[in-house]
């Protein structure tokens, strides 16, 4: 059973980051000062909120309701805001869902739970995002990993049955790989061609937009939001030039954050980006995440260079 979405989800979407006290309790301020910020960007559609790059995995229940909140209070009232939902245990993932649709969410992503990682089928993904849903029935986007996540990344017979549920409204692509996401896009296209495929790999975004995508829920976003939005806008215009341009500067912090290894430390470095671009006053993470060591943030402040900033 499909049902038709019940509003245009289509757009960009910051993966917006968690500032931390010196504790390691959320800085209130300082993520209202970031989301609003980056939610008042020119082309920017909505957040995703509570994502990766937000530390859903680091994040208590309470923590992340609070985050929800927070963003409904401070964000633009047409700002869409998408809920990750990160829980191995589905009853659990349902309450955070309820949560974050008591809080003012206008959508809930759910990942995959990361022991799906060894083993996932079919019957186990579809049942997880029921039971998730099954109280709130918010607007769903699901997240297909990538190509080196093991079984986390959805076949394509478990993709199909999955686009195919009541509130399904977009896909989160992060594949990694273009062929994977060119695949995912045409069968999507085929089966459920209301559910919008969004392509949400931070290092080839251009080949995918190039390709087909409805927008992107993608967290280099949060750290120049007008690079993103201007891909976008290259492509649907058919400027290549434009385009090529906004991907060179793309580019180099792509390879820097999410391309070098190891890659456990994109969080740290999306906020460590934002501390040297003076829109974060620290850049602290919760253990076992330290702070980066110096030829890493200095890889940082190379490719923030290279890409104009």
């Amino acid at each position: 059973m499909t049902l038709a979405p019940p509003q245009n989800f289509d757009g960009i979407y910051a993966a917006t980051v968690c500032p931390l006290m010196p504790d390691g309790a959320i800085d209130e301020l300082a993520l209202a000062r970031h989301l609003k910020e980056v939610a008042g960007v020119d082309g920017i559609t909505g957040l995703l909120i509570n994502g990766h790059a937000g530390e859903n995995f680091m994040l208590n229940r309470a923590e992340k309701a609070r985050v929800t909140a927070w963003a409904r209070q401070v964000c633009p009232p047409t700002t869409l805001l998408v809920c990750g939902i990160n829980a191995e245990d589905s009853l659990e993932a349902q309450r955070h869902v309820d949560d974050a649709a008591e809080a003012g969410a206008d959508a809930v992503l759910v990942f995959p739970p990361f022991s799906w990682a060894l083993s996932q089928d079919r019957s186990m993904a579809v049942r997880h995002h029921q039971i998730a849903n099954a109280n709130a029935g918010l607007p769903m986007f699901l997240y297909q990993a990538g190509v080196r996540a093991g079984t986390m990344a959805y076949t394509p017979e478990v993709l199909e049955a999955l686009v195919q549920l009541p509130h399904v409204v977009g896909v989160k692509d992060g594949s990694w790989e273009t062929a994977t996401y060119e695949a995912n896009l045409r069968l999507v296209n085929r089966v459920a061609p209301h559910v919008a495929m969004m392509a949400s790999g931070d290092e080839h975004l251009l080949t995918c937009f190039a390709i087909g995508s409805r927008g992107s829920l993608v967290s280099l976003a949060c750290v120049v939001p007008e690079f993103i939005v201007g891909l976008d806008r290259a492509i649907a215009a058919g400027d290549l030039a434009a385009a090529r341009h906004w991907n060179n500067r793309i580019y180099p912090l792509a390879k820097a954050i999410y391309g070098t290894a190891p890659g456990g430390h994109a969080n740290a470095r999306l906020k460590t980006c934002l501390k040297l671009l003076g829109k974060l006053d620290n850049d602290r993470m919760r253990p076992p995440m330290g702070p980066l060591p110096d030829d890493e943030v200095q890889m940082l402040q190379q490719a923030l260079f290279a890409a104009g900033l």
